[in-house]
């Protein structure tokens, strides 16, 4: 009798494209912000190279997601001013960090964003 012979299961390809965005995993609720925070320099403008821990914190970001907006006092949706993409400034200590798959992001509301870079 005849054996069967099995055929071996290959993994799939990987596609040769961007790495999946974070956004996908992260959906913000209301007004909050996903933001992925800018590296600030790691040398001074003499040259004097700065460890991680001198470093001062960025103020400045990157928005991966918006959350829907808040609800007015009428209870109407508000739509937030900045959408993906922004460039923003926001405060120094505002939101919480959050690490996902190995990267540091923030969740800020959108009321602590003093600014978009354009």
């Amino acid at each position: 009798m005849p054996t069967a012979t099995k055929t071996p299961i290959k993994p799939a390809a990987k596609s040769s494209s961007a790495p999946k965005r974070t956004t996908t995993k992260l959906q913000p609720l209301a007004d909050r912000l996903v933001v992925r925070p800018n590296e600030g320099d790691s040398m001074t403008s003499g040259g004097i190279f700065l460890p991680d821990t001198a470093k001062e914190k960025p103020q400045e970001g990157t928005v991966l997601a918006a959350g829907p907006g808040r609800l007015n006092e009428k209870g109407d949706r508000v739509k937030p001013e900045v959408k993906s993409g922004d460039t923003v400034l926001y405060a120094r200590y505002a939101g919480s960090e959050v690490k996902v798959d190995g990267e540091e992001l923030l969740i800020i509301k959108e009321s602590d964003v003093l600014a978009v870079v354009g």
